[in-house]
């Protein structure tokens, strides 16, 4: 269930790829696939370029949020499964 205090966002429709990959991480990772998948997002700056990011974002009013913006690193639990 969805906390009061936390807000929903778009919920997108993943792929039945997507579905089936997610549901094994999220098994391997001991969590929910809500959890893995943001999880998942917390690792992209690991993995991508944040300056091309920002370049390329149409909304500057959440860069304080953003884990793009470079200010915070957040630790991912998916480091202990990655290589």
């Amino acid at each position: 269930m969805c906390n009061t205090e936390q807000k929903r966002y778009y919920t997108p429709q993943f792929s039945e790829m997507a579905s089936v990959s997610v549901r094994r991480l999220s098994w391997a990772m001991n969590m929910s696939m809500v959890q893995a998948v943001n999880e998942l997002v917390s690792y992209l700056p690991q993995l991508v370029v944040n300056s091309k990011i920002c370049l390329a974002c149409k909304d500057n009013t959440k860069c304080q949020g953003c884990i793009f913006n470079g200010s915070t690193v957040p630790q991912s639990a998916l480091s202990e499964l990655v290589n």
